[in-house]
């Protein structure tokens, strides 16, 4: 990866909640980067942590209850962590953006999308009234809206959900930022709306340049949408490859399990599960979190968190299986 290709670069992030429970630690020391034009798609669980991800990496996590303890967001050469409220308010929209997960309850019912969508303009750039019914109106029209002029004028209850979603994506690209963060935006349309979107968002970064984070569940999604990908499991990623080898060879048994439990066509079996609930974050084990749930698990497993370790170029997963010594003593228990 060449330097000078990363636009995003995130060193060993740490969000922590802090509350009468103790310390719920909802992202504990993740590491990835972005190349410009990319998508990473980062999975896994409801709860692991990746929505509070991409808030941080925003500056809109849920303070005071909520802090960046330590780690570093660099984005265009400058440590988004560092910054103030004040100066983040100049940074998104205008180089870093995100469209939301739910439509329906991320637009405010009471103004007119041309209203929600100067703001939002209004923030990163200048210029009149005029200038800004203008921008809004393309910015309508890229995402494939029709009579652009008109539904500037239309309230939310005016729309479709699929509709509304467009808009939040006007909204999050109107001011032409450098990354993107899709949080589950396919979640509330049905499938045939869902690839309209999915391939509106393509076009887009075809057409700008930008690099996006996607955010799902739906590994039909990070097959269709993402260059590489990072599974998350109770804060932490367990494995990041490129999408090609994370499909031919998932080597983090979570992965395995996660990718087991897609329903295939040509396969009537009962689908498989995965055994037990992740950790509570506010009392993580000291060894691998996925240990309780793993049926590969061996004492080390529980008593020590796995590094991060090489797979192949560009694919490493954080899994003592990886580990020669482990591999010999799981031989040794065997025979």
């Amino acid at each position: 990866m060449s330097k000078n290709d990363v636009i995003l670069e995130v060193n060993d992030l740490h969000t922590y909640f802090f509350n009468r429970r103790g310390v719920t630690k909802a992202v504990d020391g993740i590491s990835f980067s972005l190349r410009k034009g990319e998508t990473l798609g980062i999975v896994g669980e409801s709860g692991c942590g990746k929505t509070m991800t991409a808030l941080s990496l925003l500056g809109l996590i849920p303070k005071p209850a909520a802090r960046i303890v330590s780690g570093e967001i660099i984005l265009d050469g400058e440590d988004l962590v560092q910054k103030t409220p004040e100066e983040m308010r100049g940074i998104r929209g205008r180089k870093i953006s995100m469209i939301l997960q739910d439509p329906q309850t991320s637009l405010n019912p009471v103004f007119s999308i041309g209203n929600q969508l100067i703001e939002a303009l209004g923030i990163s750039q200048n210029g009149n009234r005029k200038t800004m019914v203008s921008r809004a109106v393309d910015a309508l029209r890229n995402v494939r809206v029709a009579a652009p002029e008109s539904r500037l004028h239309d309230y939310p209850h005016q729309m479709s959900g699929g509709m509304k979603q467009r808009v939040l994506g006007a909204i999050a690209i109107a001011s032409g930022p450098n990354v993107i963060i899709a949080d589950e935006p396919t979640t509330a349309l049905d499938v045939t709306i869902q690839l309209q979107y999915l391939r509106l968002l393509k076009e887009i970064q075809a057409n700008t340049g930008m690099a996006i984070i996607f955010i799902t569940h739906d590994f039909g999604i990070v097959a269709r949408m993402c260059d590489r990908v990072a599974v998350m499991y109770a804060g932490r990623i367990v494995e990041s490859a490129d999408v090609r080898s994370l499909f031919n060879n998932p080597t983090h048994p979570y992965t395995q399990a996660l990718i087991s439990s897609v329903p295939q066509m040509n396969k009537t079996d009962r689908l498989f599960a995965i055994d037990g609930q992740p950790p509570a974050l506010f009392d993580l084990p000291e060894g691998c979190r996925f240990a309780n749930r793993c049926a590969h698990a061996r004492t080390l497993c529980h008593e020590q968190y796995p590094g991060a370790l090489q797979v192949e170029e560009d694919h490493s997963a954080s899994c003592w299986m990886l580990d020669e010594s482990w591999a010999q003593t799981e031989q040794e228990v065997t025979t």
